[in-house]
């Protein structure tokens, strides 16, 4: 079965130019790497759940920030194994050092039985849309693409 995501790409206007928002993942795999790693806030969605609504709900999960305004649908992207991700860009304005998500457990070092627990999101940050090409994953970059385009 596929694996389904759904995020937003939030933007705002600053001065002429437009910044968007992207997180980068917590945990130990995602510690040490910064261009291509950041995504949009996301995340896995079920049959029979609305992908809007998970998006929002991912959205709060990832930022600790409610999220509404016009939402504007993006085309699905497939990610590097196969995950489709909808997205939907949207204006709005949060802190982006204020950013709070909720947590993950993972045995960390490997086969050291014990369990830690890490943000799924370790930060946030706003980004210029040449700075963001550089460091979103490339498997969402068409998301970037396509906001550009309208």
């Amino acid at each position: 079965m596929v694996k389904k995501s759904a995020g937003l790409l939030m933007y705002r206007k600053v001065g002429g130019s437009v910044e968007v928002l992207l997180v980068h993942p917590g945990g130990p795999f995602w510690a040490k790497k910064d261009e291509g790693a950041w995504s949009i806030p996301k995340g896995e969605f079920g049959d029979g759940e609305e992908p809007l609504e998970a998006a929002k709900r991912e959205f709060q999960e990832e930022t600790g920030f409610g999220v509404d305004g016009k939402f504007e649908a993006l085309e699905p992207v497939k990610q590097a194994g196969g995950k489709i991700v909808y997205a939907w860009a949207v204006e709005g304005d949060i802190d982006a050092s204020a950013i709070r998500s909720n947590t993950f457990s993972l045995e960390w070092p490997p086969r050291s039985k014990k369990i830690q627990a890490f943000p799924e999101v370790d930060r946030g940050g706003w980004f210029d849309l040449a700075v963001a090409r550089r460091k979103i994953l490339k498997g969402q970059m068409r998301l970037l693409e396509q906001f550009e385009g309208k």
